[in-house]
């Protein structure tokens, strides 16, 4: 993840890298101007002036230069990512997305993101301090070698805890890490349950004292002592410059010549190289959790790949016929704790016919639907368009068939699909006020004024999406659960029948059985299988038209 953000500004990191390099150089060159300037004549005192002035507007401009141009790179890289992680997720295939879970992309999307965008803000000031640090070891080497071998051994020594605690660090900042993608998902129960938390306080404080209190406390707890022993390594490496200090003015430093220049150059340059080498390692922490930000986003960007080819902005494919021809599909289901088989299914769908599809909780409904409109590619078997078979090719081609609304479905605030004709506002209205709904929301340009509706009023209003997509096929998953008996008439005598007379097929879940004589074709399922076909008319209840007798109850 950080090379493939390298790689997007290249340009950019390298002249931000340039301009912190220049940064650290003057600000030793700087360093070293002072400490000549406290030994030499009075006759070199104007020249000294000009040179370090000179030096002091370079150290300005550079600094500047450096922290304007990473902060865009920071920002750029936000973005970069969002960007990154927001098209793997659009071009997913949808089982992965339901198994990776919408909180580890939410948080991938907002606190790891962050954490590498603050990488790139804090590379200047790693990159600056660690010139910086280079620099003052290089004049220390300059004014006595034996001292400067002395410093090598110390910061050596301190290099070795520093790297020992960064271990243990990392570890705990991990760990913080995967429980924060826990408590993402702990978020959004807070909010999607907030109904069934206020109506039970003993749920209600079980939930915040045993699951959310304790995630938010767990996250704290890693966080803080991997932090802390940042610092504490930090706090090491400044104790053992400090004792080194000590040691070259009291010990190393004997009767030589130019005692009072090396004595006040190793002052001068232990005393300013503290700031910097603090920074540095206080600093190095916030690389290690943007290398850990970065490995979880590649963990997840990794785990959302497409064997689809994806369709380019292309006119919907007709529809003649839809046949699912021996379709499989396995899965775990949770009711049973045991891998769930559906199929192989045999079924045909053409336009201008309702078909029902019934049975009982777990019996495979959604599941047989989400293949139909190819969310799910089937294991076995072959789906059928117009003659043509479904592949991973033509698969998203495929799905530009469908409207769908199934029960746990996403209201947009505003009509996507639907093209941006001056007529849309208008047609979005009419339909509005055909479902009742134009006292509670209007579309303005394009857009719903409000989605703060009940259940029942939101899926009348993704009708009205359906309605304006205008797609040949459309999957009803329970849209009538939510409704009033008035609107549920309204649904099963006026709306269905408008469609079928538009010429569109459909398929309806229900279990309204006062309403199954009103199907062109009833498919009654049990346990993943089809157990039974029946045609119906409007006046007369539906009859028995065929028995799949190849079906084997599962014990």
């Amino acid at each position: 993840m950080l090379k493939y953000l390298v790689k997007q500004s290249k340009a950019l990191l390298i002249s931000a890298s340039l301009a912190s390099i220049l940064h650290g150089i003057c600000s030793v060159l700087l360093l070293a101007q002072i400490s000549s300037a406290l030994t030499e004549t009075e006759s070199d005192r104007e020249s000294m002036a000009l040179t370090f002035a000179g030096t002091a507007l370079c150290v300005m401009l550079s600094y500047i230069v450096a922290s304007i141009l990473f902060e865009r790179l920071g920002q750029r890289a936000h973005s970069e990512l969002r960007s990154f992680i927001t098209k793997k997720v659009i071009t997913a295939d949808y089982r992965q997305l339901e198994l990776l879970g919408s909180a580890r992309v939410q948080s991938a999307l907002s606190e790891h993101c962050t954490r590498v965008a603050e990488f790139f803000e804090s590379f200047p000031i790693i990159l600056t301090n660690a010139v910086v640090v280079i620099g003052c070891m290089v004049y220390m080497a300059f004014l006595s070698w034996q001292v400067f071998l002395f410093a090598i051994i110390i910061i050596g020594f301190g290099s070795l805890g520093y790297h020992l605690a960064h271990l243990r660090a990392i570890r705990h900042l991990e760990a913080a890490a995967n429980e924060q993608d826990k408590l993402f998902a702990y978020f959004r129960s807070l909010t999607d349950g907030a109904k069934e938390l206020r109506l039970n306080r003993d749920k209600r404080t079980t939930f915040y004292n045993d699951v959310l209190e304790q995630s938010i406390e767990k996250v704290r707890a890693e966080r803080t002592f991997g932090m802390s022993i940042f610092v504490a390594s930090a706090g090491w490496g400044n104790f053992l410059i400090y004792a080194f200090i000590g040691i070259v003015l009291f010990v190393l430093v004997g009767d030589v010549p130019n005692r009072t220049l090396i004595m006040t150059g190793y002052a001068l340059v232990f005393v300013y190289m503290v700031g910097p080498l603090e920074a540095l390692l206080l600093n190095i922490p916030r690389a290690n959790l943007a290398q850990v930000s970065a490995e979880r986003i590649d963990d997840i960007t990794r785990a959302m790949t497409s064997s689809e080819s994806q369709t380019e902005k292309i006119k919907s494919p007709s529809l003649q016929s839809v046949k699912l021809q021996g379709v499989l599909h396995r899965y775990y289901h949770e009711q049973k704790d045991e891998m769930f088989t559906l199929g192989p299914i045999n079924l045909d769908f053409h336009p201008g016919e309702i078909t029902f599809l019934v049975g009982g909780n777990g019996s495979g409904k959604t599941t047989l639907a989400k293949m139909l409109v190819g969310l799910y590619p089937p294991e076995e078997g072959t789906i059928v368009l117009n003659g043509f078979p479904i592949d991973d090719v033509n698969r998203d081609h495929y799905r530009q068939l469908f409207t769908t609304i199934f029960s746990d479905f996403h209201l947009f605030d505003r009509l996507l699909e639907t093209g941006h004709g001056n007529d849309l506002d208008e047609k979005g209205n009419l339909l509005l006020t055909k479902l009742h709904l134009q006292n509670k929301v209007k579309v303005q340009d394009g857009a719903f004024t409000t989605l703060a509706l009940s259940q029942g009023q939101r899926k009348r209003l993704a009708l009205v999406v359906a309605y304006l997509e205008n797609r040949p096929f459309l999957v009803f998953d329970e849209w009538a659960a939510d409704q009033d008996p008035v609107f549920k008439d309204i649904f099963y005598h006026e709306l269905l029948p408008e469609l079928r007379a538009m010429g569109k097929a459909i398929l309806v879940i229900s279990h309204d059985d006062r309403y199954f004589h009103l199907a062109d074709r009833l498919i009654r399922m049990e346990n993943g299988h089809i157990i039974r076909e029946e045609a119906g008319t409007p006046n007369n209840p539906v009859v028995n038209i065929k028995t799949h007798q190849s079906f084997q109850p599962i014990t």
